[in-house]
């Protein structure tokens, strides 16, 4: 199957991903529309009944195997998928819908009842006479692995870890976007230590080591940054300088040690970091001008005050 039919776009991060082998039950709720006029078709929502699969038992609709395959636990997904993958949609809905009616209502569909009848849905026979891509978004319930064995975070293989990492750095994302800092921390350290495991593995500098550091930086870049909002600002100078020693140019770390040395009262480490992040890049020459003048009004203002503190100490 060719994958690059499918675009994914994330609604809702999950859990650490789970590498799923042939076996796995997966339970999941799903909505249908159709790409060419937004029409929703199928929503399993609206019966309360999630559809569970099991992988690797020739379910017709392989697309679906691999949609789940490419989601955390509990993660929300939209996939656009191409009508070249879905031919199969409108009889799989049917047998679904049928499933849900008395037994004396449902109708064998063989080719001449497809031929004089139709599929007995008019959505499910337009959409068959007319082939559309189509959008699905998935909920992932639930994941049953073979003989219910789940595995620890230590147990999985590096395939698995690389894919739990982009997992919670999405999901961290979100919880960032949310405002819920603590739990972004949280998601982000989490992802940062298994990347840890693997650099173990490697000689620090090899390129294999480099590899997974470039997966490293958005991370310590991301948890600094919660970490200035915190006021915590120590931790996020440690985290940026990290990122610098291996990438000195890398303007947002520069920008963003920078506001926490302003935070932490490093002035003279906050401006030479703007002033190297602005000759990086010259389009934040505005944006670096405004934070020198805040330092030097935040250096007045505490001369200020150490002056009338001295002057009250001698009178």
């Amino acid at each position: 199957m060719d994958e690059a039919l499918i675009k994914k776009e994330t609604v809702h991060p999950g859990d650490a991903f789970i590498q799923m082998k042939p076996g796995t039950r997966v339970h999941f709720h799903y909505q249908t529309k159709r790409c060419t006029d937004g029409k929703l078709l199928d929503d399993s929502r609206k019966d309360n009944k999630p559809m569970e699969l099991v992988l690797g038992k020739q379910f017709k609709l392989e697309v679906w195997e691999v949609i789940v395959q490419k989601m955390a636990v509990h993660e929300v997904a939209k996939f656009t998928v191409d009508k070249s993958l879905v031919p199969q949609y409108p009889f799989i809905a049917k047998t679904i819908r049928d499933a849900k009616q008395p037994k004396e209502w449902r109708k064998h569909c063989c080719g001449m009842t497809l031929q004089n009848e139709g599929l007995g849905y008019e959505d499910l026979d337009d959409l068959f006479k007319n082939p559309s891509d189509l959008e699905f978004t998935f909920e992932l319930l639930s994941v049953e692995l073979p003989e219910n064995y789940e595995k620890e975070s230590w147990q999985l293989n590096e395939d698995e870890k690389i894919k739990s990492v982009a997992a919670l750095r999405e999901k961290g994302n979100f919880q960032f976007r949310d405002g819920n800092y603590d739990e972004a921390m949280n998601s982000y350290t989490q992802a940062l230590g298994m990347l840890e495991q693997l650099m173990l593995r490697e000689k620090p500098e090899d390129e294999e080591w480099m590899e997974l550091f470039d997966m490293k930086k958005p991370l310590l870049l991301n948890f600094s940054q919660c970490k200035l909002h915190v006021k915590d600002y120590y931790p996020a100078i440690e985290h940026c300088s990290e990122v610098l020693k291996y990438d000195p140019n890398n303007v947002k770390a520069l920008f963003r040690r920078a506001k926490a040395h302003i935070g932490a009262w490093n002035l003279d480490s906050a401006k030479d970091d703007l002033r190297q992040a602005c000759e990086l890049d010259s389009s934040l020459k505005t944006t670096v001008a405004k934070e020198l003048k805040h330092i030097d009004d935040l250096q007045k203002a505490r001369d200020t005050d150490d002056k009338a503190r001295y002057k009250n100490l001698f009178n």
